[in-house]
């Protein structure tokens, strides 16, 4: 009887998710449009209107010689466009033209356009536009637009120019062996990179406005066929909820769609580095490219992946295996090293040898302060110094942290402060983690933690804090696929590129944990994803 209601219950609650999930992928949105008034004086004022105090907006007249002299406007902002663009491809063809013969007739008013357009225009890209409010938008994105007396239609001419930071090789990613180049703060750019490393028709980039006052231009990049279509809606379906003055940075669309707001660990990835998100692409994921940031967002992210690094891929196969063994040993010395130290000294004396016992009460006599503080202070301190030296000039920045991790050290040892070990067990503590710098804002909080744990009960309270942890991590998920994925739920084919890497040859298939439709428990999933929204 239990059974058959747990059935019944099952079955109405899926039917109620399904339901939802087609209402939430087929979003209805009303956009109210404004039509570009004919009369020239009419659209004068609204451009004095929408522009005024605008000492950067020009507004070029010029008439089209004919038996009845046709007014055609010329708008664009200073500095966003190329002038000699302009010049060369739009007024000196325009002025040039002295009369308006077309095919041996009088050309007519509803003709202009397409003279415009086909005949006249030397660009190559031309387009129409019939709102008014999307023509304003385009004259700020640094388009320049044609307004023509008695038609409802404008011209819009590709003139943009500004100055752009070179593509060099990003400061945050770097490698020894792969290519060198970063994204920079263009978007337009930022595509091109990645065309250039996936050239294929099934490269799908589909662009968006975001910001109600900065109107930041932001697109999402797919390949048709491999990403999963759940991923996809979603991604457009929480980027459509934003509603935000301004888009400033990547890490605002971040915070608007991740699934763990409040978790530590971050669900959507972020690179600076082209090869590093094309290949991301072709395993199925979907980015998110923002204009004015050269970071860009991938989903869905995994934990395993703060563990792997695109020059593995480079190298053969043993050095990247070995490689991230290392980057996993240096996490869990990060975590762990300052907590085992203090549980040791406090509650477990007895695991240490009798001659480094000796020692480890030699080294701390005359310490005042109990293990947990002298852990505590040396990783507010390393924290101090890292900080310091990420936000000051490089050239002084990185002397600074050299020289004051030596000069604290060395006198707080001295003054009796702290002891020679706790000195040394920060200081390799803070180099392993440097050697995963996508979980640098994540180390600090958890070494924290665990040396609580580790000084109300020792290993145990360790344990307790690792297990609470793990729960946490289990729990999860990004747009639909759980954060461990690979570790837990483990999955035989896709440990061929987890801490070990198989060589290429055998990583023929894409990592299942993005392969939606063969899940048998998809309604889960697709549950996950749409909880975000509700």
């Amino acid at each position: 009887m239990f059974g058959k209601a747990s059935k019944i219950l099952q079955y109405m609650r899926l039917k109620v998710l399904n339901d939802q999930t087609q209402k939430d992928n087929t979003p209805s949105m009303t956009v109210e449009t404004t039509p570009i008034p004919t009369s020239i004086t009419k659209l004068l004022e609204k451009l004095e209107e929408a522009f005024s105090l605008c000492s950067d907006f020009v507004l070029r007249e010029v008439e089209l010689a004919g038996d009845v002299p046709l007014k055609i406007h010329i708008a664009y902002i200073n500095g966003l466009v190329n002038k000699q663009i302009i010049n060369e491809e739009i007024l000196k063809p325009i002025m040039l033209n002295t009369t308006l013969e077309y095919n041996d007739r009088k050309v007519r008013k509803q003709d202009i356009i397409s003279l415009l357009s086909k005949n006249l225009i030397t660009n190559s890209s031309v387009e129409e536009v019939e709102d008014f409010n999307q023509s304003l938008h385009h004259i700020l994105c640094g388009y320049t637009l044609i307004y023509i007396d008695g038609q409802s239609r404008a011209l819009k001419i590709e003139t943009q120019e500004w100055e752009t930071r070179n593509v060099i090789e990003p400061n945050t990613e770097s490698v020894i062996r792969g290519p060198r180049e970063g994204f920079v703060e263009s978007i337009g750019t930022n595509i091109v990179l990645l065309r250039r490393k996936i050239k294929n028709s099934k490269l799908k980039f589909e662009s968006f406005n975001l910001g109600e006052r900065t109107n930041t231009n932001v697109s999402i990049c797919y390949i048709e066929g491999i990403a999963p279509v759940e991923v996809i809606k979603t991604v457009k379906r929480r980027l459509s909820k934003i509603k935000i003055d301004a888009i400033l940075e990547s890490g605002y669309i971040e915070q608007f769609i991740e699934d763990a707001p409040l978790s530590l660990f971050a669900t959507v990835g972020n690179s600076e580095k082209p090869d590093k998100v094309a290949a991301k692409i072709l395993e199925g994921r979907v980015a998110i490219l923002c204009d004015g940031t050269p970071f860009v967002l991938t989903v869905p992210n995994l934990f395993i992946e703060s563990l792997q690094s695109s020059e593995d891929y480079y190298t053969r196969s043993f050095f990247g295996s070995f490689n991230r063994i290392l980057r996993l040993l240096a996490f869990l010395t990060t975590i762990f090293l300052p907590a085992i130290y203090v549980a040791t000294i406090l509650h477990h004396l007895t695991v240490i040898p009798f001659d480094l016992l000796i020692s480890v009460s030699a080294a701390r006599e005359g310490v005042p302060f109990s293990p947990l503080i002298e852990g505590l202070f040396m990783v507010i301190v390393f924290e101090f110094l890292r900080e310091s030296g990420v936000r000051m000039p490089r050239p002084v920045g990185q002397t600074a942290s050299i020289v004051g991790a030596l000069v604290i050290g060395e006198a707080a040892v001295t003054a009796g402060i702290v002891s020679p070990i706790m000195v040394i067990v920060i200081a390799l503590t803070g180099i392993c983690s440097f050697i995963i710098p996508s979980l640098g804002d994540v180390l600090p909080m958890l070494r924290i933690f665990f040396l609580l744990g580790a000084h109300q009960l020792g290993y145990l309270g360790i344990l307790i804090v690792l297990f609470v942890l793990m729960i946490h991590l289990s729990s999860i998920r990004s747009f639909g696929v759980p954060y461990l994925s690979v570790l837990a739920p483990t999955d035989i084919k896709d440990l061929k590129d987890s801490i070990i890497r198989t060589p290429l040859w055998m990583m023929i298939t894409r990592p299942e944990a993005f392969n939606f439709d063969h899940k048998e428990d998809n309604p889960r999933m697709s549950e996950q994803i749409i909880k975000k929204e509700d």
